[in-house]
């Protein structure tokens, strides 16, 4: 008997395994019934069977046994895997599962084996391969819909701490107006209003990370723009913040071209508040602001602890820095934050670049460069 036959003249003593191994599984989530523990495994032993059914060519087997098989969002697994977040199951448990029912057809087919039923080897690579997709359609779908929910959470979280911190915001604003206020109720209200400030910039980050985790990257509207005023302001600004650094301003007269006036603001104190942040305190912060013919150019420096080398490649990849062994090992550049990501995604919505170099000789320096006209998309 082919494979494929006895799945589906066994089917129902291979579903009561699975449903026996997944009500072993314990979740925060109230227990699932016969049915829900069954969930979609039915229709993914039947889809295996056909598989198993139709012809592979050999370059077909070797795309499989190497991952290269686009993966499905639609099959019985990955809805089976949705269904099980929502059940409370973790992904650990939902491969168990996988494995639990690659071992349950494999012992009772065994049985029948042992029986002097005819054994077909490639019948049983076949079904291994078939159940290696369905665990990777399974994962995929599991962490995009992880994803997904915790981009809807962060969005709301974030959107709803605007209001409050607006608020904070603006009544420090109306104290530091105050005339009689006193040094020291001063000096706290500017600390307050330094921190809201601050913490309205992390939400506006968080903001723009979610908006491009959504897709079509961090929009932008382009309108013919003076740069330089706004640079001078956020200089301004960081200056206010860090009263105790020493930043030093190169800039052209004017640098007019098509930006985002407000975005590029962004990546002004975006970069230049990561260099106060991990710069050697006793060495000044340089930004330069220029503008040639085509282009306008944009750099930070400073001095100070070099960005790892292992670091560099993922330097605007907040994913990418965040874990145990970084923070262990690479110090401060482990944690920049989501401000080098909403930058180098500022800049390429400008259809420009980023560029990073460090090392402890020359110190760290960051090079934007963005055509002030830039070729219309088609």
């Amino acid at each position: 008997m082919r494979l494929s036959n006895f799945l589906r003249a066994n089917i129902e003593p291979i579903l009561q395994q699975w449903e026996n191994f997944a009500r072993t599984i314990t979740t925060d989530c109230a227990p699932l019934d016969a049915e829900g523990l069954r969930d979609h495994a039915e229709l993914m032993l039947t889809a295996i069977a056909d598989d198993l059914e139709t012809y592979q060519s050999s370059q077909l087997q070797v795309a499989k046994s190497q991952g290269l098989i686009t993966v499905d969002d639609g099959t019985a697994a990955s809805t089976h895997a949705k269904m099980r977040l929502l059940a409370g199951f973790t992904i650990e448990q939902v491969t168990s599962e996988f494995r639990a029912l690659r071992s349950s057809v494999i012992s009772h087919w065994m049985k029948q084996v042992k029986g002097g039923e005819e054994f077909d080897v490639e019948d049983m690579i076949r079904f291994n391969e078939a159940i290696d997709q369905a665990l990777a359609e399974s994962i995929s779908s599991y962490a995009a819909a992880v994803q997904a929910s915790r981009d809807v959470f962060l969005g709301i979280l974030g959107h709803d701490l605007r209001t409050p911190l607006s608020a904070i915001l603006l009544g420090a604003d109306v104290l530091l107006r105050t005339d009689d206020l006193g040094d020291r109720a001063t000096k706290i209200a500017s600390r307050i209003y330094a921190s809201v400030k601050r913490a309205s910039h992390i939400v506006g980050d968080l903001l723009d990370f979610i908006r491009s985790q959504l897709g079509g990257g961090i929009p932008v509207t382009r309108t013919w723009t003076d740069t330089v005023p706004s640079f001078e302001r956020i200089v301004d600004e960081s200056r206010a913040v860090n009263p105790e650094a020493d930043i030093i301003v190169k800039s052209a007269e004017y640098a007019f071209g098509l930006f985002d006036g407000p975005r590029l603001e962004q990546v002004f104190s975006n970069l230049i508040g990561n260099a106060v942040q991990h710069g050697a305190r006793q060495s000044p912060v340089t930004a330069v602001l220029e503008a040639s013919h085509t282009h306008l150019i944009f750099s930070v420096h400073n001095k100070g602890k070099p960005i790892p080398e292992d670091v560099l490649p993922f330097i605007f990849n907040p994913m990418g820095r965040y874990s145990p062994e970084a923070s262990t090992e690479n110090g401060p550049y482990a944690s920049l934050g989501l401000g080098l990501f909403i930058v180098d995604q500022i800049v390429k919505a400008h259809e420009g670049s980023v560029d990073v170099s460090s090392d402890a000789e020359t110190g760290t320096q960051f090079t934007v460069n963005i055509p002030l006209n830039p070729t219309p998309r088609r």
